[in-house]
């Protein structure tokens, strides 16, 4: 399982006193108000850093990334991404899944075949859609929907599907 979730990349500066604009990349953008310590992205690998003073700006947030005290210090994070600790991410409901944890399942039928592997969650708003890369390399698209989604085991790496019909006729 991952051990880190990416939660926002940063998409410029914001002010001159060196806070960040990032663009969210998790489902509750109201966690940055929370957030004390987050991984950055370096060249040498994700550094620990210490955030405050998280603000909402519309699609984006405001954060403040201590040891980044100037716009030109804040330049530099352009385009960096920040993660959270398996231990301090938000709490999912219940049949809900990180999307990391997901990915790489091997996907099997509600009849015992083995259909390939979850490699790509789409996120449409009325509700995800799993794509499976089968072995001859082909997709399948399946609607995470409970009707189709039987059992998802996190710790097994595996999910049964039930396919409606059609999904395969593509």
């Amino acid at each position: 399982m991952t051990e880190r979730f990416q939660i926002g990349e940063i998409a410029g500066t914001h002010g001159i006193k060196g806070d960040v604009k990032v663009f969210p990349t998790t489902d509750d953008p109201t966690r940055f108000k929370r957030l004390k310590r987050a991984f950055l992205e370096t060249r040498d690998g994700l550094v620990s850093v210490e955030c405050s003073g998280a603000k909402m700006l519309g699609r984006f947030v405001s954060v403040h990334i201590k040891g980044y005290e100037s716009i030109d210090d804040a330049r530099l994070l352009k385009g960096r991404k920040l993660y959270v600790d398996r231990k301090d991410a938000i709490e999912l409901p219940e049949g809900s899944w990180f999307i990391p944890d997901l990915v790489g399942m091997q996907v099997e039928t509600d009849e015992g075949e083995i259909l390939g592997e979850l490699t790509e969650v789409i996120q449409t708003g009325a509700n995800d859609v799993y794509g499976v890369t089968r072995e001859d390399g082909k997709e399948v698209l399946i609607p995470a929907i409970k009707e189709c989604i039987l059992d998802v085991n996190v710790d097994e790496g595996t999910m049964k599907v039930h396919l409606l019909k059609g999904l395969l006729d593509l």
